[in-house]
C-alpha cells in the first residue's frame, strides 16, 4: 500500500510540471462596478510578466470593442471610435493608432483561446485600471468616451448634402445611435444611403417624430402614418440601410393645459401610448421615449403607479431628458437618473441619459451652452462613474447634433 502511494506521488508530481505555473494564479474582474463571468476560459495573471489576462472576447463583450483575428499572421486587430490597437501572438510590442509601444509579457494562446494582457488593452482604450489585491479583483472603470453615445438631427435636410461630415462628426464623438426626424418630402434614396453609411461606421438610425399634439385622440392618425410609413420603407430596402428603431418624442408637458395631475390629458396619452404598442408589435424596432427626469414623480391616474414605470413596462428605452450642466450634487445629473434607473433594472429595460448643448431659458445650470466640449466630458465622466453600476444605465445622449456641432 505504501508503495503505491509513493508511486502515485510520483505520478502526480511528474503531471504537475507540465502545467505552466504562469495559469496558476486566477483572479477577478469588475467592469463598471459589475463583475465579469468567464464561461469559457477564465483570467490569471502570468506570474512571468504579472499582467493579468483576459480572453480576447472580454474585449468586445465587455469594452464594446471591434475585434479582427487573422490566423495567417497571428495577428489581433482592436478597434474602439478613434483608436486601432494591433499586436501579434508573442510580441512584446503592438501598434497603437499607428505608434510602437513596448509592454510586459504578450498575447498567447491557451486551451485554443487567445488572451490578450487587460491592462494593456484597456489602458489603450481609455480605461481607468485598478488592481485591488486583498480581492484578487481587478477592477475596469470605462472612459466616458466609450460609452454608447446618441444625438438628435431635427434638420433632416443637412442630410442631403453634409453625409459624409455629419456621419465623421458622429464617429468622433463615439455617437452610437442617431435619431434621425423623418420628412416625408425627403426621397427614400436619401436615407437609404445615409444609413447604409452611417451604419457601415457602427452607427444606428432611429426614425425620430412626435410633437406634444400625439397626446389627443386627433393625433392618432399622424402616429399610424409615421409607423407605417417606416415599416414600408424598412420593407423597401436591405437591413443595411433600414432603421432599427422609432424614437417618439412627444412631451405633453409642453401644452398649456398640462398639470401633473391632469387625469384627461394622461389618460388620452396613455391611450396613444398603447396604440404605438400595438401598432408596432412583432416590428423587431426598438421604441425609445423620450421623456423628462422628473416623470417618476407623475401617477398613473387612480393607482399608485408612476407613469415612467408604465411606459418602461410597454417599450425598450427610455431616454430622460436630465438638462443638467453638473454631474453631482443638488439636482444634478446624477440625482436627476437614480430613480428611473432603478425602476428600469427591476423591469430589466434600458435608460439613456441626455444632456443638453443648445441655450436655454431655464437657467443657468441647464445647458452646457457656452461651455467647452472638454467640461461637457467632465462631467459626463462623473456621472457615468456613478452611473455605470445600474443595469439599465445604457449611455448618454446629447441634444442636438447641430448643437453639440457648435461646441468650442
Amino acid at each position: 500500500m505504501r508503495k503505491w502511494l509513493v508511486c502515485t506521488l510520483v505520478i502526480m508530481l511528474s503531471l504537475a510540471t507540465f502545467i505552466p505555473a504562469t495559469y496558476a494564479s486566477e483572479v477577478r474582474v469588475s467592469v463598471d462596478g459589475r463583475d465579469v463571468l468567464f464561461p469559457d476560459e477564465n483570467p490569471y495573471v502570468d506570474q512571468r510578466s504579472n499582467l493579468t489576462m483576459v480572453p480576447l472576447a472580454f474585449v468586445s463583450d465587455r469594452l464594446g470593442a471591434a475585434t479582427k483575428w487573422d490566423g495567417k499572421l497571428k495577428q489581433i486587430t482592436i478597434s474602439l471610435n478613434r483608436d486601432t490597437v494591433i499586436l501579434v501572438i508573442g510580441d512584446h510590442h503592438a501598434l497603437v493608432n499607428g505608434k510602437r509601444v513596448q509592454f510586459e509579457g504578450a498575447a498567447v494562446l491557451k486551451n485554443g483561446r487567445t488572451m490578450v494582457p487587460l491592462r494593456f488593452i484597456s489602458e489603450a482604450l481609455h480605461a481607468n485600471v485598478e488592481w485591488q489585491p486583498t480581492h484578487k479583483l481587478v477592477s475596469i472603470m470605462s472612459s466616458v468616451g466609450n460609452v454608447p453615445k446618441g444625438t438628435w438631427i431635427w434638420d433632416t435636410h443637412i442630410i442631403k448634402q453634409d453625409q459624409a461630415k455629419i456621419i465623421s462628426f458622429a464617429k468622433m464623438k463615439g455617437v452610437t445611435s442617431i435619431y434621425l426626424q423623418v420628412n416625408r418630402d425627403i426621397d427614400p434614396a436619401i436615407y437609404e444611403d445615409f444609413i447604409r453609411k452611417a451604419k457601415s461606421e457602427g452607427i444606428l438610425v432611429e426614425a425620430l417624430e412626435g410633437r406634444p399634439e400625439w397626446v389627443y385622440k386627433s393625433g392618432q392618425e399622424d402616429i399610424r402614418k409615421f409607423i407605417d410609413w417606416v415599416k414600408t420603407y424598412n420593407s423597401s430596402v436591405g437591413p443595411e440601410s433600414s432603421f432599427t428603431g422609432l424614437h417618439f418624442d412627444i412631451e405633453p408637458y409642453a401644452l398649456s393645459e398640462w398639470t401633473k395631475g391632469n387625469k384627461t390629458i394622461l389618460e388620452s396619452w396613455m391611450d396613444n401610448l398603447r396604440l404605438i404598442e400595438k401598432e408596432t408589435k412583432g416590428s423587431g424596432l426598438k421604441i425609445s421615449m423620450d421623456v423628462p427626469y422628473w416623470l417618476n414623480t407623475v401617477h398613473v391616474p387612480g393607482k399608485d403607479y408612476s407613469m415612467s414605470a408604465w411606459l418602461l413596462e410597454k417599450f425598450d428605452c427610455l431616454v430622460i431628458m436630465n438638462y443638467r450642466n453638473h454631474a453631482l450634487g443638488d439636482n444634478g445629473i446624477v440625482e436627476n437618473a437614480q430613480a428611473m434607473l432603478r425602476e428600469a433594472s427591476t423591469l430589466r429595460k434600458e435608460i439613456v441619459v441626455a444632456v443638453e448643448t443648445v441655450k436655454s431659458k431655464e437657467g443657468p445650470r441647464v445647458s452646457f451652452y457656452s461651455m467647452s466640449n472638454e467640461v461637457m466630458q467632465k462631467e459626463l465622466q462623473s456621472a457615468h462613474n456613478q452611473l455605470a453600476r445600474y443595469a439599465s444605465y445604457a449611455g448618454f445622449a446629447i441634444h442636438d447634433f447641430e448643437g453639440w456641432q457648435e461646441m468650442k
